[in-house]
């Protein structure tokens, strides 16, 4: 009797998996709030949709620009987990912020430090999962990360949704309650990752953050970075998606079911097409990824009912399963071991500085014309990254064999 191979999803190590279950909940923690903060913002505080954007594009905008600093710190000392629990642990911190807040001013330095702390793991973390990675797996494993995160993300609006229901609509509620998963996340990141020994012959860089260190990236990195700022001018905040279910007339307790239909489809879709693009190449993924979030934008500028509306969500949840985990696959395909946590913090600077841009825009088109607007403007910036792409994997694979 022959027995088959060992699936991929079964050799992806146990460190990976654990810092999966500690992304879903720290996802868990932080949508529960985001699926209402805007809500919260713009009906209760009398916040415009121009603040909104503003303040989302600002908070994911110092997650990025810390990024690097985590990212090159944890090269320069050559670990990584003691960096990822400072940051979980950080955003632990803000959370009884939320319910506490009595003003739109300490949501803004509520969401501003949490974002701090994303910045301060997000680097390092991703830097640890390539790391325990097999070259092989690496899409996977990517994918499996993402796929987890993207689980918290969707069970967060349901648990919001309830809550709301139950207690008449009470965010204070939700705000503390959301509490207990961020604690979970930092226990399970303590208790159940080791951090891999550096392979022999691999030594902590030198601060990476100087003209040698830089040139040791290659223009292949360079390439990729590239390619996701442009596309991430497309993808602005989803916070954009909630306001404009809201603009539908979807009740306000209901309206988190926008971030639950796209987080479904973005968790079943990010693991296989990380599987997928370990055995067949990146770059046919990415494109249909982008062509995902180009039908999104326009079924969401022409939608006339809650039908379209689900359609162009659930587009738009499938793109980030498409592109997401790819994206981050590619930064690690194209960086040299010692300089990952750099490579990683550079690709979500620029990353989040493009979303700042195209959030801010968002935002000013959402109350300077309307919200059809705001999703065409996100089309043709997709229909700019889809014509992009060729020329990007061209010059990658000029560079080095990243697809295969």
């Amino acid at each position: 009797m022959t027995v088959s191979p060992p699936t991929p999803s079964r050799k992806i190590p146990s460190g990976v998996w654990a810092l999966g279950f500690v992304s879903l909940t720290m996802d868990l923690s932080s949508e529960m709030i985001h699926a209402l903060l805007p809500l919260y913002m713009v009906t209760v505080l009398g916040a415009s949709a121009l603040a909104v954007g503003v303040i989302e594009g600002i908070a994911e905008a110092t997650a990025s620009i810390v990024k690097v600093f985590s990212g090159v710190i944890s090269d320069w000392l050559g670990r990584r987990k003691l960096l990822a629990v400072l940051g979980y642990g950080l955003a632990m911190c803000t959370r009884p912020v939320f319910p506490l807040a009595e003003s739109i001013g300490w949501l803004i330095a509520a969401r501003f430090v949490d974002r701090i702390g994303k910045g301060i793991r997000g680097a390092p973390r991703d830097a640890l999962i390539a790391d325990l990675s097999p070259p092989e797996l690496r899409g996977a494993s990517f994918g499996l990360r993402q796929s987890l995160d993207t689980v918290g993300a969707f069970l967060a609006p349901l648990v919001a949704i309830g809550l709301m229901l139950l207690s008449g609509g009470d965010f204070t509620l939700v705000f503390w309650i959301a509490v207990i998963p961020a604690v979970a996340s930092v226990v399970i990141l303590i208790v159940a990752v080791r951090e891999p020994e550096r392979p022999s012959g691999v030594a902590p860089a030198r601060w990476p953050l100087t003209r040698a260190g830089l040139a040791q990236l290659s223009p292949a990195f360079w390439i990729v970075v590239g390619m996701a700022a442009v596309f991430t001018l497309a993808r602005f905040s989803e916070a954009f998606l909630l306001l404009r279910a809201h603009e539908f007339g979807v009740p306000m307790a209901f309206v988190p079911v926008v971030l639950v239909v796209m987080n479904v489809v973005y968790a079943l879709a990010a693991w296989p097409a990380g599987e997928w693009s370990d055995r067949i190449g990146r770059f046919g993924i990415l494109t249909a990824g982008f062509a995902m979030l180009f039908a999104a934008d326009l079924v969401l500028a022409f939608a006339g009912g809650f039908v379209g509306l689900g359609i162009g969500v659930a587009l738009w949840g499938l793109h980030m399963g498409l592109t997401q985990g790819l994206l981050a696959s590619l930064v690690a395909d194209t960086a040299p071991a010692e300089l990952r946590g750099t490579a990683f913090g550079l690709f979500n600077l620029v990353s989040g500085l493009a979303m700042l841009a195209a959030s801010i825009i968002a935002g000013a088109l959402w109350d300077a014309v309307g919200p059809r607007a705001t999703f065409l403007a996100g089309a043709a910036f997709t229909a700019l990254a889809l014509m992009a792409l060729p020329l990007a994997g061209r010059m990658i694979r000029h560079q080095q064999s990243v697809f295969k």
